[in-house]
């Protein structure tokens, strides 16, 4: 089978998939990326592209995010005419993430292939990120007029798809009711083989690098098994991953915990939401509680290594997740494979996840002094986080294992795609 799978970041969502489809003699597998030099994959041959130019400074505000996607589009099918045009390549199925717009031309080329979309999000007026959170985002009339318009290209990818994916239930959901028997609900997958708790947990180097902007001068920490160790990981600081909410719980949780440390992973930037207005999301509230914490005791280590993600998962004694609803991480549901006791935000579509009291404790986004409670609960009773990590640990095996679950479900339904 000829397939072409399409990810701006690729591999991305396809990292698992990726390798399996190209290490099949039977496939002939090409992947759309808009990185420089995209990850290497045996069987796999990656074309890259980049938009010549962004948009207009004439157009219209609120379609500009459509016109991004447009350029993008537009470069990926001259990428695809190419392939066609010198290289005889015609995909059987084109598997794309549609969220960046790359996908919206390539039936034009390859009007015969069949193509499968990732169907990630799809923004609402109403029950989701929009309006959730009211100290940083904007509900008046006109932010309803351009969200409403942001999904201009999923209408269209919705238009020409065979089938879809959707890695949970709640984001399926939450598209069009028309389109919704097209959607297929398979996770990534996990590879609990790898991202599996460890007895022999040997102390862990932390790096922390130097940040002026918030008067950290950098160094290192080294964490041991046995300490009490809370720990907020997030791509990015942010409000949209509940960023505001921890810090602000901070100062009670040091003072209450006395021996706990306390370790913030993610980036400077921003990925979903609005930027702040001057600086970063990590220095606002930093900055907000810096009086009132102890920073001996909170280390902020940046991006880490995966393999030290998985260390400090499988140290960790209280894990925290806070989410707007929203597309969920996969470091979640790394954690629980870890076997690690987590805290996560009442929100969909953790709640797939997590249920209260058995695979996991659930409070409410923003209910900040029940989130100190809970952690601090959790923090002085060892018997309870052993049983709550181990039965996180079972659900996810039983229900998003790569090997026995996710993946089989994946190809199966490309193979049920191509024989559309």
């Amino acid at each position: 089978m000829n397939i072409l799978l399409v990810h701006q970041n690729f591999p991305g969502q396809f990292k698992h998939l990726a390798p399996v489809l190209g290490a099949s003699a039977d496939n002939s597998v090409v992947a759309f990326s808009m990185l420089k030099s995209p990850p290497s994959i045996p069987g796999v041959a990656t074309v890259s592209y980049r938009p010549g130019r962004g948009t207009h400074r004439g157009t219209h505000p609120w379609v500009q995010d459509f016109e991004s996607k447009v350029i993008r589009g537009g470069v990926a099918m001259k990428a695809a005419r190419k392939m066609r045009d010198e290289y005889g390549f015609a995909p059987d199925v084109i598997f794309a993430h549609h969220g960046w717009g790359e996908s919206l031309f390539l039936k034009e080329i390859w009007p015969r292939a069949k193509m499968l979309v990732y169907t990630e999000w799809y923004y609402s007026l109403h029950g989701g990120d929009i309006g959730f959170d009211p100290e940083f985002q904007e509900n008046d009339e006109e932010a309803l007029a351009r969200l409403r318009l942001k999904n201009a290209h999923n209408l269209l990818s919705m238009e020409m798809a065979d089938a879809a994916l959707s890695p949970t239930q709640w984001q399926a959901d939450s598209h069009p009711a028309w389109f919704r028997d097209r959607i297929s609900v398979i996770h990534d997958g996990i590879d609990t083989r790898a991202v599996a708790p460890r007895a022999d947990n040997p102390p862990l180097r932390l790096v922390i690098p130097a940040d002026p902007d918030c008067a950290i001068a950098g160094g290192e920490v080294v964490l041991s098994p046995g300490e009490e160790i809370v720990t907020f990981i997030n791509r990015n600081l942010e409000p949209y991953r509940g960023y505001h909410i921890f810090m602000r719980a901070l100062p009670d949780l040091l003072r209450r915990r006395p021996q706990a440390k306390v370790v913030i992973v993610g980036g400077n930037e921003t990925s979903y939401g609005a930027r702040p207005e001057t600086g970063t999301w990590k220095q606002r509230f930093l900055d907000e509680v810096r009086p009132d914490i102890d920073l001996s005791r909170v280390y902020f280590p940046g991006k880490i290594p995966y393999s030290a993600f998985l260390a400090l998962m499988q140290m960790t004694t209280v894990h925290v997740y806070l989410t707007y609803p929203f597309v969920l991480s996969w470091s979640l549901l790394e954690a629980m494979a870890c076997g690690a006791a987590v805290v996560a935000s009442d929100t969909a579509p953790v709640r797939e996840a997590v249920t209260e009291g058995q695979t996991g404790r659930l409070v409410g986004f923003f209910e900040k002094e029940r989130l100190i409670d809970t952690v601090c609960e959790l923090l002085e009773d060892r018997e309870q986080r052993q049983h709550l990590g181990a039965a996180a640990r079972r659900h996810i095996v039983e229900h998003y294992d790569l090997r026995t679950r996710c993946l089989p479900r994946q190809l199966a339904l490309i193979n049920e795609v191509a024989s559309l």
